[in-house]
């Protein structure tokens, strides 16, 4: 195989290995940082051993991931404030159309899912995104993580209840949450509370991620009455130059808040019967600069 065909090919699973693997990290840089790696293990390798590349590069990556997340959950354990995953714009484009595919991926991309992937051990992380994201046979699973197929069915399974038990039931129809967003932009924007109360669940929360870098609640807010005066106030501050845009991020629409072209804050609400259950804020500057605009 010529220099140019090892790249070519790799090339063409990198969008799939990034997918991998920031579902594992819940971080662009990081996630980015392991394909790399992947690369270079790749460009390495003796061919004439590589039989499956495919399976050879999902084998390298999710191995990298998951020496990478056991590094970084001390550095999640000193970060200041709630932790949320860097938001990243998804496109799936023709290969996946809206159906129950696009569906399981924006739900596998999503915040909230994340969120609570953040408590399973890597192992478990690892084997949930290859079976639940990506749908990889246990078999394979087992050869990638050099591990035996019923001790990969084990950790699936508990890890799936993990999830099962503690993943919020949101709907992902992405017109409802559309709408949602957009009145609730309507009414911060307006100042009119009891138009925003509306929109929120009784016991509707708040998760606000900045890191310690820029103004922003270290602790979860709760009930509508909480989050909804918190928003208030905060729209009071808001720049009269600030530009907002609906975006696609993590499978779903946000707002993104920009100043001077740089993005300032990204807003994602989850939802379930027609109200607003939470709602994330991410304004720990470096979590934004992967959100470009235009």
């Amino acid at each position: 195989m010529t220099a140019d065909a090892v790249t070519d090919l790799f090339e063409e699973h990198r969008p799939f290995l990034t997918g991998v693997a920031y579902r594992m990290l819940g971080r662009v840089a990081d996630a980015e940082d392991v394909v790399q790696d992947a690369w270079l293990r790749w460009s390495s390798a003796e061919r004439g051993e590589v039989r499956e590349p495919r399976a050879f590069l999902v084998r390298i990556t999710t191995r990298l991931a998951i020496d990478r997340l056991r590094h970084l959950r001390s550095r999640h354990e000193a970060y200041v404030g709630p932790w949320l995953p860097e938001p990243v714009v998804t496109r799936f484009g023709p290969a996946v159309p809206d159906s129950a595919e696009r569906a399981v991926l924006a739900d596998s991309v999503s915040l909230a899912v994340l969120v609570v992937l953040e408590s399973l051990s890597p192992l478990e992380r690892a084997v949930f995104v290859l079976r639940e994201a990506f749908g990889f046979p246990y078999a394979e699973i087992g050869a990638t993580l050099d591990r035996s197929e019923a001790a990969v069915r084990q950790l699936a399974g508990r890890a799936k209840r993990h999830v099962e038990e503690r993943k919020p039931r949101y709907d992902v129809d992405p017109a409802v949450r559309r709408d949602l967003t957009e009145r609730f932009l309507a009414a911060a924007a307006g100042g009119d509370l009891e138009r925003m109360l509306v929109l929120l669940a009784p016991d509707v929360r708040l998760v606000s991620d900045s890191g310690g870098k820029a103004k922003a609640p270290r602790r979860i807010i709760e009930t509508a009455d909480k989050v909804g005066r918190f928003l208030m106030a905060v729209g009071r501050e808001v720049p009269s130059a600030t530009e907002v845009t609906v975006l696609e991020l993590n499978g779903g629409p946000a707002l993104v808040f920009s100043l001077d072209g740089t993005v300032d804050t990204v807003f994602q609400a989850d939802v379930s019967g027609g109200v607003i259950r939470c709602v994330y804020v991410i304004r720990n500057p470096d979590k934004l600069a992967g959100v470009l605009l235009g």
